[in-house]
């Protein structure tokens, strides 16, 4: 199998999973390589994700690593398998890799829960809404960027609105819900599309309101992607300088307990429902 030059979050992701599973059995590359027949720098590719490696492959050094977690196992051959070309694959060389590895998150989580304290999740978000948000990006984007920015943005929805949607519970601050991003009629609009959202089965919104008050974390946009076992959980934080993408035990943990509490404190669906319609008649 050829090398890459430039593997995706989710091949990097699986290369950490092997090097994970290894040095925690206490074998070295040298003998996961003599195992695999390849020499002692493949091993290194390949956990770094600039190399594929097989399922057969991979089975042979779960096994021999001890590794008796079948669904884990399973998980991980699955990630292996060669990629199905996804939508997103058509915006490379035109996007950053970072919102390419977003979009691939999405496709393959299980369950996402998300939140935010100034902005409207970006699934949830009117292409008029992203458009808003696209033209204060610092430096300035070009006209042509913002173009494909949104064409993609609007393409992300479809995990929620297409023939598999995926379960996803937004946690939205009412900072959020007031700010008014395009004006008054685009924030109008975006909100009748929340509560248009919120009825659907598979999303679920919660509305956090001021007098909630103190909740934990840095009022960053946080969102937890269920992986197909608790072991390939994924947190993306968005941040200035592009996303990025967490999966340490620790980390999980940690960001779990902020979603749990924020829901904890937040309104039922029915109130975040009533929330939201208050807010759109006092605009």
């Amino acid at each position: 199998m050829a090398a890459r030059t430039s593997p995706t979050e989710r091949q990097k992701r699986l290369g950490i999973e092997l090097r994970k599973m290894r040095t925690s059995a206490g074998v070295s590359a040298e003998f996961a390589a003599g195992l695999l027949g390849v020499d002692r720098a493949k091993i290194s590719n390949i956990e770094s994700g600039t190399r594929p490696i097989s399922p057969d492959r991979l089975r042979t050094l779960a096994c021999n690593c001890d590794c008796t977690d079948e669904r884990y196992v399973n998980a991980l051959a699955e990630m292996a398998q060669p990629a199905k070309r996804g939508w997103w694959e058509r915006y490379r060389g035109t996007l950053p890799q970072g919102l390419l590895d977003i979009a691939e998150l999405e496709a393959h989580a299980a369950r996402m829960r998300a939140a935010y304290s100034v902005h409207i999740p970006g699934l949830l978000q009117t292409p008029d809404h992203a458009l808003a948000v696209f033209r204060v990006v610092i430096p300035q984007l070009p006209e042509h960027e913002i173009a494909v920015r949104l064409a993609h943005r609007v393409e992300r929805r479809q995990i929620l609105t297409g023939h598999r949607p995926v379960p996803f519970t937004g946690i939205v601050h009412e900072a959020a819900l007031r700010m008014q991003f395009g004006g008054r009629s685009v924030a109008l609009a975006q909100l009748e599309h929340l509560l248009e959202m919120s009825t659907r089965d598979n999303v679920t919104l919660l509305v956090l309101p001021f007098e909630a008050g103190a909740f934990p974390g840095a009022g960053q946009t946080v969102l937890y992607a269920e992986g197909p076992v608790p072991q390939l959980d994924t947190v993306q934080i968005d941040n200035s300088h592009g996303p990025d993408f967490l999966h340490s035990e620790a980390q999980l943990a940690k960001y779990r307990a902020h979603l749990d509490w924020m829901e904890k404190i937040a309104l039922s669906p029915e109130d975040s429902r009533r929330f939201i319609r208050i807010i759109a008649q006092q605009l």
